[in-house]
Formats: C-alpha cells, sequence, structure tokens
C-alpha cells in the first residue's frame, strides 16, 4: 500500500506580523513530491501559521489520496507536534480551534507525528517564505509546477483564514482505492470517481458488519415535509405517519420508481488503490462481510425490494447474488452498470499513472470528455448509463428495484438525477458497500432522498 509524508511549516515576520504557511506531500517510497501548496495568511503568530500549514498538508493529503491514507506528518514545530500527539496541553485558547480542525482531519488518515529539525523542513519553509515574499509584493503565491499534473485549489486552510492560496497536484484514483477519498473540483485534485478508479474515486473504507446506527435505520425512513404537521418535532428524525413520501417540499401524486444504489463490496484492488475499471477482481473476505451486511439490512422492513439488477462484473455480481440469495429473487443483468473503461490504466495505482501518462492523466482531471489511453471517457459512460437508468424506470415503474454496481456509474446516476453538470462526479465521495437511493416520479422530478449511507457496517 502507497504510503505518504507531509513536511509542513509556518512563520510569522513579526510575530506577530506578516505570515505564511507551505505543505508538501511526497511519496514516502521515494520522496517524490507529489502536492506543494503555500498561502499567506495576513498577520499572525508563528504557531498559528505552523497549524495553519499542518492543516493543508492534511487536506492535500485527503484530497490526493482519501480517507485510510498512511502517513508520517514531519514538522519542525515542537508544540505543534506534541500537541497533535497528545502528549502535550493546549494552553494557548486561539491555538485550539486550530488544533480541533487539524485533529479532524488527521482521524481520517492512519498517521504518525515526527519532529525534525528545521534543516531537514526546508521544501515546507521555502514554500512558506515563498508565499510571504508573494504577498509582500502584492501577488498570490503561485506553485512551481515541480509538484503534480494541475494546478488545484484557491482558498485557505484552516478557519478565518485571508489570503488566497494555490497548490499543485493530482488526484487519487479508483475503485481501486481501498479506503475512501474526497472530493476536490475538477481544476482540483479529484476524487474522482477515481475510486472505483470510477474515473471517479478513492474506494470506500474497509468496514465489518454491525448493527446499523438507530439515527437512520432505513434509508426510506425519511421525513416528508409536507406530510409533518407544524406541531411536530421533526428534527427527532421520526418520519410521519403517512407512508408515502414526496417529492421535494410537495406531496407525490403518483407512485415512485425507487432505485436503491448500492456500491460493491471491497476487492483486491480497493485495498491497494488500484485503478479498477473493466478488470475483474473478486471480492474480498472482507467484501463479502460487507455485502451480506447490506443484505441483512435490505432484507428488513421498509425496503421491500423487488427487483436486483446488477453489472457484469463480478464484485457486483457477487455483492448482488448475496443480497438476492437474502431477498428470495434472481440477479438480472445490466451491461450498462459496468464501470468505466480505464485503458490503459487498469490496475496501476495513481502514482504510477502520474509518471507514465503526466499529460494524459492531467486532462482526464479536468475534463469529462477526455478518456484515459485506450479507455473511455467520462461523457461516454454517462450517455451509456443515463440509457440503462432510463430503462430500467420504465421497464420497472412504480417498483423497488435495487441496482448494484460501481463508483461511477452510481455518481452518474445522482449526478442525472440533481441535474447536475458532469463534472459534479469530482465532488462526489462513495464508499464501499454505500446505498444511495433516488425515487422516480412520473409527474415530477427525480428526488434523492439518500447518499452514501453505511450505517449497516458500523
Amino acid at each position: 500500500m502507497t504510503s505518504f509524508v507531509i513536511e509542513a511549516d509556518g512563520g510569522s515576520r513579526g510575530n506577530p506580523g506578516p505570515a505564511g504557511y507551505g505543505a508538501v506531500v511526497k511519496d514516502a517510497a521515494d520522496g517524490q513530491v507529489l502536492v506543494e501548496t503555500a498561502e499567506a495568511i495576513g498577520a499572525q503568530t508563528n504557531n498559528v501559521a505552523e497549524y495553519r500549514g499542518l492543516i493543508a498538508g492534511l487536506q492535500s493529503l485527503l484530497a490526493l489520496a482519501g480517507d485510510g491514507a498512511v502517513v508520517e506528518v514531519r514538522m519542525d514545530s515542537k508544540l505543534v507536534i506534541e500537541q497533535m500527539a497528545g502528549r502535550w496541553k493546549i494552553k494557548n485558547e486561539g491555538l485550539r480551534p486550530l488544533a480541533l480542525e487539524a485533529g479532524a482531519l488527521a482521524r481520517r488518515l492512519r498517521i504518525t507525528w515526527q519532529w525534525i529539525p528545521r534543516e531537514k523542513n526546508k521544501d515546507a519553509d521555502r514554500l512558506a517564505n515563498e508565499a510571504m515574499d508573494a504577498a509582500a509584493k502584492g501577488r498570490p503565491w503561485q506553485p512551481s509546477g515541480s509538484a503534480g499534473t494541475g494546478s488545484v485549489r484557491t482558498g485557505s486552510a484552516g478557519t478565518g483564514s485571508a489570503g488566497t492560496g494555490s497548490a499543485r497536484t493530482g488526484s487519487v484514483p479508483a475503485d481501486s482505492v481501498g479506503t475512501g477519498s474526497t472530493a476536490a473540483g475538477p481544476s482540483e485534485a479529484r476524487e474522482l470517481g477515481l475510486s472505483d478508479a470510477s474515473a471517479a474515486e478513492v474506494s470506500g473504507r474497509p468496514a465489518t458488519a454491525a448493527a446499523p446506527l438507530a439515527a437512520q435505520d432505513s434509508l426510506l425512513d425519511l421525513i416528508d415535509a409536507d406530510a409533518v404537521s407544524s406541531d411536530q418535532d421533526v428534527s427527532s428524525g421520526q418520519a410521519a405517519a403517512s407512508g408515502t413520501a414526496g417529492t421535494g417540499w410537495r406531496a407525490p401524486t403518483t407512485v415512485a420508481t425507487s432505485l436503491l444504489l448500492l456500491r460493491h463490496g471491497e476487492t483486491p484492488l480497493s485495498v491497494e488503490r488500484r485503478f479498477s475499471g473493466l478488470g475483474d477482481p473478486e471480492l474480498t473476505p472482507n467484501g463479502i462481510a460487507q455485502a451480506e451486511a447490506a443484505a441483512a439490512r435490505l432484507s428488513r422492513e421498509p425496503y421491500g425490494i423487488q427487483v436486483v439488477v446488477s453489472s457484469p462484473l463480478k464484485r457486483a455480481r457477487a455483492t448482488a447474488e448475496i443480497v438476492a440469495a437474502r431477498l428470495g429473487l434472481e440477479v438480472i443483468v445490466e451491461e450498462g452498470l459496468r464501470e468505466a473503461d480505464f485503458g490503459d490504466w487498469e490496475g496501476h495505482t495513481f502514482t504510477e499513472i502520474q509518471r507514465r501518462w503526466p499529460d494524459a492523466l492531467a486532462a482526464w482531471l479536468a475534463d469529462p470528455s477526455a478518456a484515459p489511453p485506450g479507455g473511455e471517457s467520462f461523457g461516454v459512460a454517462a450517455r451509456r448509463v443515463q440509457a440503462t437508468g432510463d430503462r430500467l424506470v420504465e421497464r420497472y415503474e412504480g417498483r423497488t428495484v435495487l441496482a448494484v454496481s460501481h463508483v461511477t456509474p452510481i455518481k452518474m446516476l445522482l449526478q442525472s438525477a440533481l441535474l447536475a453538470p458532469l463534472a459534479a462526479l469530482y465532488r462526489m465521495h462513495l464508499d464501499l458497500a454505500a446505498l444511495s437511493l433516488i425515487e422516480y416520479y412520473a409527474d415530477g422530478p427525480a428526488v434523492v432522498k439518500a447518499f452514501n449511507d453505511t450505517s449497516h457496517l458500523r
């Protein structure tokens, strides 16, 4: 599994005075720089700038590799390292919000903390000084172009930040990627549906089966605003007495066709964070457990699933068959629910692709019409998936259908239901074995009722 290093620093010329931060994400195996980010943050103290550098580094890694990534954070600030490691108390209340923000990001990663002397933190120190120098000239910091494949984020790290920063990076991949990723934007590092290499993101967290949370035991047990009287406590999460869900804020005038979307369970490529498109890996033991947890949930009321359809690929078929066996139904294979074709990138990690096909990767991250070498663009895949979705809704009108598929097709169905542009794929994240729900009404719009629900895995 790929592991990473974050080096972060911040400084202030005056303490407090004009301040800035810098952070760099590297491949731990060979030290290759994957992301650089920096920003001037106005008049701040050294410690505030150091925390802001840490937050920027953590955000950059999450955008690049997703939740669960293995990383060693290195800083020459003994204060920040010891506080984040829990060995020193936070006595300065002004730092507490930043420490809490950094801690929330850190909990999404498999992280170790390492103090290093300043002379070993030269890259981050250089970036912080570049940001402060640029601000002194009235300009934002601009990346040098040495890292990654494209310019990423404008904006700042941490709360209440001032100024404008930017970063360079690529994004992390696909179904393949085992532990879920966070999305960035089309011009940012993308989650991309990459995970299922879905072109779209890093795959979901490895989770084991457990009882679903009481707060949302069922995707269908959701509040309809029109069905709740003004004196009812909507915040309690209790559904209205009426069993019929509405479209948006209005009561329905027809019976909905409910499309439950289930992403398949974990595969070996998910664990290793490799692009997984039309390749056909099987489920891991944990992936089978995830499918069984979904089956246990979906076999209960109020789901009432009447039809199970699946992508033809083994990882989806196996997941669907586990659920269908619990429901006493047959699995109907739908070719259009297959994952996007990643061509020559199949089975590779994001870092490998970045090294071998940097220009093609940059184009793919920036434009849904760009295809991997020998593969399929998001635009082409979207037309296939939309046609399949339309057929399912027409064929099974008024029924509840479970569709077992992959990151890219599921995101595309959700994107279409929301009338969002195709670039919205880069802003969604789906975990392994996650459930989403779209309801289609003949007399109104499609309504997304649930998204990325994994309560059955907890």
